[in-house]
């Protein structure tokens, strides 16, 4: 059985994955893409051998799988008439998730279902185990090239200019989900933890600008009663999009091969 793929957003993680479906993958098939600008969109995927139909953001929700690729201020508008579809949402913005979980009760009614990829990070298998029994903490230490923050609303707020940064500084120190709505563009990575382990409001997180690093760099601790966790990524920002790392169009392609394959690695 081959399933549909729809993919809102056409930037440096939705693109990339429309690409490696045209490619072809067994099981899957790309039929639709969504952007802000659709005339761009159907130039970008003219050369395609199968070329996807440009629809409106809500149109992606014909497919039975809908992936969100696009700037977190549309999230809702491609995740709610998926999930009202009963379709399979596979967001990128996990972020955006997290102020909305309202979705998921909407999802539970709809019968749709919501899949997280891993994204940028490691270990999340190992996460969930450990939060099928008393965790004591969980934390993530993100550190980033001060370009790679550029833009988020919390920097704003407080009047932080990455640009000026010399040295590493710390710029944020909080729960997950206050990093979410600061951050929306940077701490997908921190959503998804908080997500897979004891939830946003006991998830610590902090985000280092630091002018030394080439790097998206994530250190995870958890300290639970099955086991002690320490695990750290080093992540190649991608060209299109410093706030992204190339790894996560890999991942969110290996989540969906976990969605159709016939053996599948990991929880």
């Amino acid at each position: 059985m081959t399933r549909s793929v729809a993919i809102g957003g056409l930037g440096a993680i939705g693109f990339d994955l429309a690409r490696a479906l045209d490619r072809g993958v067994e099981g899957l098939r790309l039929v639709a893409v969504a952007s802000r600008d659709p005339v761009r969109a159907a130039e970008r995927v003219a050369g395609f051998a199968h070329r996807p139909e440009v629809v409106p953001l809500a149109g992606l929700a014909a497919a039975d799988i809908v992936v969100e690729a696009a700037p977190a201020a549309v999230f809702e508008a491609i995740a709610g008439p998926a999930i009202a579809a009963g379709r399979i949402f596979v967001p990128s913005s996990v972020g955006a998730l997290l102020p909305r979980i309202h979705l998921v009760e909407q999802a539970r009614a709809s019968g749709a279902r919501i899949v997280v990829p891993t994204g940028a990070l490691l270990g999340l298998d190992a996460v969930r185990a450990c939060a099928e029994g008393v965790v004591e903490s969980v934390s993530i230490e993100t550190r980033k090239p001060p370009g790679g923050l550029a833009g988020a609303p919390y920097l704003a707020r407080n009047g932080i200019d990455v640009a000026a940064i010399t040295t590493p500084t710390l710029v944020f120190e909080g729960n997950a989900l206050d990093a979410a709505a600061g951050f929306p563009a940077n701490v997908n990575v921190a959503a998804a933890l908080a997500l897979a382990g004891i939830g946003p409001l006991r998830t610590t997180v902090r985000i280092w600008a630091d002018p030394g690093v080439t790097r998206n760099i994530h250190t995870i601790r958890v300290e639970a009663e099955a086991a002690r966790l320490t695990m750290t990524v080093e992540n190649v920002p991608s060209e299109a999009n410093p706030r992204t790392g190339r790894l996560t169009p890999l991942s969110v392609l290996a989540c969906l091969r976990g969605l159709v394959a016939t053996l599948k690695v990991g929880s």
